[in-house]
């Protein structure tokens, strides 16, 4: 078809207007009778194919949280009054003020239905959606980490996804520079078909070098920068992450947006210089809802109005439509308003870097969102009704009909080890599950210490990178989040996720300062669900309120369900803490005989929903562990003034697995053996997973300072034994050797998945 006659075809607002009854595809678009019927009210007519691209994608699941909105305010209504937030929710990501003039951003977000339907490229371009939020706030993308859970790992599925995610990740993280320093991975079969694959971003920048979204100053030019716009990804992730699985997977793999991470380093360079230069007036990111978004949204924050012309916009495939060059998620793309006496350097500066970039448009003073194609006017919208005013629903909430023969179901009925041999075999049981063997075939597959700042990456409890080479400051981060837990008690599992992430956050040393969060959950039209995520958010909210941590943003991941089965319910917490001096953070290895190793926390038997139960009886019910939110604060709290004082040799602190999975942990990390006594009940000190608890090793001389300290601080601390010797002796129960721990630890995962 030539240009001239695509012009022609195309649908405008003038034929829109005299043609109200055309049928329009809005339900195979995802939209609802009533949401369809609400744009043609605001519209006071029928919507173009344009129009509608654009509101069907904004108003998708991902994009407009329509099911979420109501609940997530929470997060700004409960949050903790800080001066250190620069920039929260509702932003392309949270900005913290660490000091010395620095911020940093970060956040998380899922890209888990790309992952299942293009394992490779679906993970690759999550991690490259979220550097893009970063690089949108004005900061250097420094380090990414990521969030992952399978289906069972010796099910056929998981050997067809895993190998790819890991492999997209690993290819587009390395590609760019950026150190991966930590995550997690886990097994369950609630997870069969629909994977979790959950990618944060840190980025650095100083306060000055902070920018928004916003379309401000009528006049200024709109530029399109970076890859061409193709078919790739059309309706991608909006579209994807707004359903459940229900067979035909195959046919969404167009969906899939398909990355290009040396685009993506020449954009990121390009657009800090940019930034550098004072040559944009705002800046946004083309992730989910491509150019539907960045225009309105862009426009919608400013309170202006746009005129873009699609047909200058840049495409690797003529034969695209005006709809769907709206609705491509092509990836490696950015919009900025420039002004126009800057637009020359502007320019001159992308062909520096060799990033294509083309001016697209204009901010007006209209207040609305103008598109052309070819001289024929295909959008005109107030760009608020697509960016912000989407529906939002009180869906149904309701208690499922299960809970209470799931809470009923304690693990107390199980078969519990007697003898010190049996405590052996379970722990070694513990170690060789896929659920906590070694993760070292998926971390050495990335570069955690690229750019040279890297101070402590996996398998620490957290991932400590520096910020600022002559003060040593730097941050620490840590992602957690237990989807038994959440099965059990969404609320409490919520909290727990955050208690664990903080707890980690200290373990290395840092304050604990800002959250951000990845709710994973199936779908909201099942009461049953919206009763999990009422309460998890519920339940995190509280507990950052309670902590003094803000939720600086995140994401919400709906519709995670195959058919009618949907996962646990999956909050994965982010926390970053800052450390004034790196140089003194604390490894979760131990490395020095004669070190003393001190418990700290206290001890209950809480087995609902733990490593033991799940891994060796299969069992899942009763009540997760109590949440001790004081508890950890004073922890933490301990933590950070031991770290300082240089008290503490190291820290690992104890979740999944209990002290048991710890002391293997620590031992076969540092290449040293221990020796500890156990002060009661063998079993419930080694495998239950009380919160609040750290494993600490006592630099020698300091352990009478590191006494006081707790006994100040009010937390318990028991002396169990000393670092050193050729693998874990529980003294009158049990030895196992270093060499035997790392036979049934390290080879899981290679022998899963290297073929």
């Amino acid at each position: 078809m030539s240009t001239a006659a695509a012009a022609g075809a195309v649908d405008t607002v003038a034929a829109a207007a005299i043609t109200p009854e055309r049928p329009q595809p809005f339900a195979a678009l995802g939209l609802t009778a009533g949401e369809y019927t609400r744009i043609r009210t605001l519209l006071g007519r029928r919507p173009t194919d344009c129009e509608l691209a654009i509101y069907s994608v904004m108003w998708s699941e991902h994009c407009s949280y329509k099911s979420s909105r109501a609940h997530l305010r929470q997060f700004a209504d409960k949050a903790p009054r800080t001066d250190a937030l620069l920039a929260g929710i509702g932003e392309n990501a949270g900005v913290v003020d660490v000091g010395h003039g620095y911020a940093v951003t970060f956040k998380i977000e899922s890209h888990n239905h790309p992952s299942y339907v293009e394992p490779f490229q679906g993970a690759a371009t999550g991690v490259g959606g979220i550097v893009r939020d970063i690089l949108a706030m004005g900061a250097r993308p420094i380090a990414v980490m990521d969030a992952l859970r399978f289906g069972p790992a010796a099910a056929p599925d998981t050997a067809r996804v895993l190998p790819g995610v890991v492999g997209g990740i690993s290819f587009y993280g390395n590609c760019l520079g950026l150190p991966n320093i930590g995550g997690e991975l886990a097994f369950d079969p609630c997870y069969s078909g629909n994977p979790l694959v959950n990618a944060l971003c840190l980025g650095v920048m100083r306060h000055e070098d902070l920018r928004r979204a916003t379309a401000t100053g009528e006049g200024n030019k709109v530029v399109l920068f970076g890859s061409g716009t193709g078919p790739d990804g059309i309706g991608g992730a909006s579209v994807l992450a707004s359903a459940s699985f229900g067979g035909g997977e195959s046919a969404k793999r167009p969906s899939v947006q398909v990355g290009d991470p040396f685009m993506e380093k020449l954009l990121i360079e390009c657009c800090l210089e940019l930034n550098a230069a004072g040559l944009m007036v705002g800046l946004q990111d083309l992730g989910a809802a491509g150019i539907s978004c960045a225009t309105s949204e862009l426009a919608a924050h400013a309170g202006t109005g746009m005129a873009v012309r699609l047909d200058e916009v840049p495409l690797r495939d003529p034969t695209m439509s005006a709809a769907e060059i709206l609705m491509s998620e092509s990836q490696e793309r950015m919009m900025a308003v420039v002004k126009p006496g800057d637009v020359s350097e502007f320019m001159a500066i992308c062909e520096r870097w060799e990033v294509p970039a083309t001016v697209v448009g204009e901010v007006t003073g209209t207040g609305r969102l103008e598109v052309s194609w070819h001289g024929e006017q295909v959008v005109d919208i107030a760009p608020e009704t697509a960016a912000d005013q989407g529906p939002v629903y009180e869906r149904p909430a309701r208690r499922p009909a299960g809970q209470d023969r799931l809470n009923g179901d304690g693990p107390q009925h199980l078969t519990r080890p007697a003898t010190g041999a049996e405590l052996r075999d379970t722990l070694l049981a513990l170690l060789s599950s896929p659920e906590l063997a070694d993760r070292a075939w998926v971390t050495e597959q990335y570069d955690c210490y690229v750019r040279g700042e890297t101070v402590l990456a996996a398998p620490h409890d957290a991932g400590v990178v520096r910020l600022h080479e002559d003060s040593g400051l730097g941050v620490a981060l840590a992602t957690d989040g237990n989807g038994r837990y959440c099965r059990l008690d969404p609320y409490a599992g919520a909290q727990l996720a955050l208690a664990e992430a903080y707890r980690n956050v200290a373990a290395a040393g840092a304050r604990p300062l800002a959250v951000t969060n990845c709710l994973n959950f199936g779908s909201p039209e099942d009461p049953s669900v919206m009763w999990q995520f009422i309460e998890s958010v519920t339940g995190l909210a509280d507990a950052c309120a309670t902590l003094g941590v803000p939720v600086t943003g995140g994401n919400v991941s709906f519709y995670n369900q195959t058919g009618e089965r949907a996962i646990h319910p999956t909050p994965v917490v982010g926390v970053l803490g800052v450390l004034a001096d790196v140089r003194r953070a604390l490894p979760s290895r131990f490395t020095r005989p004669g070190a003393a190793l001190v418990l700290l926390g206290s001890t209950a038997q809480e087995f609902g929903g733990s490593a033991w139960a799940h891994i060796v009886h299969g069992h899942l019910g009763g009540h997760p562990p109590t949440v001790r939110l004081a508890a950890e604060r004073a922890l933490a709290q301990v933590l950070g003034s031991a770290a300082w004082d240089g008290l503490l040799e190291a820290a690992h602190d104890l979740s999944d697995g209990g002290l048991a999975v710890a002391l293997a942990e620590a031992c076969l990390a540092g290449g040293q053996g221990c020796r500890v006594s156990l002060p009661g009940d063998p079993f419930t000190l080694l495998f239950s997973e009380s919160g609040a608890r750290m494993l600490v090793a006592v630099a020698p001389g300091a352990e009478g300072a590191f006494a006081a300290l707790c006994e100040a601080g009010g937390v318990p601390a028991t002396t169990l034994g000393t670092v050193g010797g050729p693998g874990i002796e529980v003294t009158g129960e049990f030895s196992v050797s270093l060499g035997e721990l790392a036979e049934a630890h390290r080879e899981v995962l290679p022998a899963l998945f290297s073929g």
